[in-house]
């Protein structure tokens, strides 16, 4: 991360595929951290006025990119904020190296059995239908796409509640925010 900007410019970047809703902890994080928050695929859908699967069913994938990397642009412009984006989007060097230079990028992870488990419980029935969890484990793999790249800091919260969650993202971040001489 390049350490151009002060400290109380720095944005908190927030990725990872817990099953559970990380959005919502992202939310929990800027509240605590009294920051705005930003959802990059609330943004994409925003623009849009679709869902990004049905962005890319109705218009493909090299349209999702281009829209991607248009609120990637305007996203890394933004200071002192929470951004939530995609593991999918992180995935992209381009997008991670300019989100990485205002702030620290952190990936929350749980290990495999644990999302398994959680997928199982949010999909219910369709999570027997083999086409139905190949989707749904298609996406989780876009997702790790973003696991072990440079510039991304993984912390393992497999056991850990939200509230624990959320101390120690914000330790993290500060730990890496703070200028080294």
């Amino acid at each position: 991360m390049s350490n151009f900007l002060p400290l109380s410019e720095r944005n908190l970047i927030l990725t990872g595929d817990t099953g559970a809703s990380l959005a919502a902890i992202g939310q929990q994080i800027a509240s605590s951290l009294r920051k705005p928050f930003v959802s990059v695929d609330a943004l994409i859908a925003e623009r849009m006025d679709l869902t990004i699967d049905e962005l890319r069913t109705y218009f493909g994938e090299r349209r999702l990119k281009a829209i991607e990397a248009e609120i990637i642009q305007e996203t890394a412009l933004r200071r002192d904020s929470v951004i939530y984006v995609s593991g999918r989007i992180l995935a992209q060097a381009e997008h991670r190296e300019r989100l990485a230079d205002t702030g620290p990028i952190i990936c929350l992870v749980v290990t495999l059995d644990i999302i398994l488990q959680r997928l199982h419980v949010s999909m219910g029935a369709r999570y027997h239908n083999p086409s139905d969890r190949a989707l749904a484990l298609g996406e989780l793999r876009r997702e790790w796409g973003v696991r072990g790249q440079d510039n991304i800091t993984e912390i393992d919260v497999s056991y850990v509640d939200h509230e624990m969650i959320m101390q120690i993202v914000i330790d993290t971040w500060q730990a890496q925010a703070i200028e080294r001489p």
